[in-house]
């Protein structure tokens, strides 16, 4: 098979064609867009396109051209751009200029990485069709001249109106495909999403579920089993399985933006109060480092309480030995802090601990029974209430800070 020279293919193309590169530079021109151009090659190689328009680059024309531009090298899609004036300057006048007519197509040439490598540039003139109605209007008929121009501008402006709807259009298509991309992307991620939870999931409720089964088991097997041992073990597992089934729950009423139940003011001073009276674990002591005015937030006392709890469940899992809690104004934000003596969290890891079932090593020793699944309900409370939950950086330890918008 003869091997094709596409160079000399390019070259002697009729229809005048151009490449430029993502700056918008002319890397190659054939021989008949020098010729509809006014411009040699030499006079365009290395140019960028917009300089080669009568007025530069502030001029309407060259505008209309890069707005095109750009749009391909955005959406890597081809542009087709309405008939277009464009006035070339008269060979050896330069300081007059030629009325011409355009059809230009922008299409975009990927690189393997799928990225816009080259623009291919083609503008096809439609001169000589304006000039033939002109003409047929400009020779009518005895006694049908008014008439015959009236029909003939008529139709010029048909032409452009038409060509104007088409651009409008297409502009139309680009949204509504725009919007399909966006909505497929939405649905791609909630898929993605889907499928990590019910693979996180199932990974953490088969542990209690095989334990469970392999005591019953064992259980069935054994006639001298401890059956009080084995049904208190059991019940264990089911409890963990209950923890995980209602913390996944929760999570997905959060995620689908159900509207929490009762909303009202609420001071985090008394919610702070309330939570460390319930608590008094032996190796840690839990202090509350300020204690200002009422801080009162609008949301759910219930969630809130939740929310609160999940914080200090965490740190109690990390901590040395002490656990201070804050809160605090500012502007017009409440402030919440959490901080442990614990190994802290390094950065690397700030945003994974916010994902569903994600443990540390630290914290399965900790704590085996944790679902994973504290903080990502923590965060998704706050962003409920118009709020941030984040992991903020501490000298030792990890630190926890809630904001909330401030009544």
């Amino acid at each position: 098979m003869a091997e094709v020279d596409f160079t000399q293919v390019f070259d002697a193309a009729p229809a005048p064609l151009a490449v430029l590169s993502p700056e918008l530079v002319y890397l190659a021109v054939n021989r008949a867009y020098e010729k509809v151009s006014g411009h040699s090659r030499d006079e365009l190689l290395g140019r960028e396109v917009l300089d080669a328009f009568p007025g530069g680059p502030a001029a309407s024309e060259a505008v209309a051209l890069r707005t095109s531009l750009e749009r391909v090298l955005a959406e890597r899609e081809t542009d087709v751009m309405g008939l277009q004036r464009y006035d070339v300057a008269v060979p050896g006048e330069p300081e007059r200029l030629e009325e011409r007519y355009w059809n230009i197509v922008n299409a975009p040439i990927l690189g393997p990485d799928g990225e816009v490598r080259w623009i291919y540039h083609r503008p096809e003139e439609v001169t000589g069709f304006v000039h033939e109605l002109r003409k047929a209007g400009a020779s009518p008929p005895r006694g049908s001249r008014g008439s015959a121009i009236a029909k003939m501008l008529a139709i010029e402006a048909e032409l452009f109106a038409r060509s104007r709807e088409i651009q409008e259009v297409n502009q139309r298509l680009r949204r509504a495909q725009a919007g399909e991309r966006q909505t497929i992307e939405g649905l791609r991620r909630a898929m993605s999403r889907q499928r990590e939870v019910v693979a996180d999931a199932s990974h953490d409720l088969r542990g209690p579920i095989t334990g469970l089964q392999t005591r019953l088991q064992d259980a069935l097997i054994d006639p001298d089993t401890d059956w009080r041992r084995i049904v208190l073990a059991a019940l264990q597992d089911a409890e963990r399985l209950g923890d995980i089934v209602s913390d996944l729950l929760e999570l997905a009423r959060l995620e689908a933006g159900t509207p929490p139940p009762l909303i009202e003011s609420v001071d985090l001073i008394h919610l702070v109060e309330d939570e460390l009276s319930r608590r008094h674990p032996p190796a840690v002591t839990i202090t509350m480092r300020e204690r200002p005015g009422p801080v009162v937030v609008r949301g759910s006392a219930l969630q809130l309480a939740r929310l609160l709890e999940n914080l200090m469940t965490n740190a109690e899992r990390h901590a040395r030995g002490r656990i201070e809690v804050s809160v605090a104004r500012d502007d017009g934000w409440a402030v919440l802090e959490v901080v442990d003596d614990g190994p802290g969290i390094p950065v690397a890891d700030r945003k994974a601990v916010f994902s569903r079932f994600h443990r540390g090593s630290d914290a399965r020793r900790a704590d085996p029974a944790g679902t994973g699944l504290g903080l990502p309900i923590a965060r998704e409370i706050a962003h409920a209430h118009g709020g941030t939950l984040h992991i903020a950086d501490n000298p030792t330890g990890a630190r926890l800070v809630l904001r909330l918008p401030r009544l």
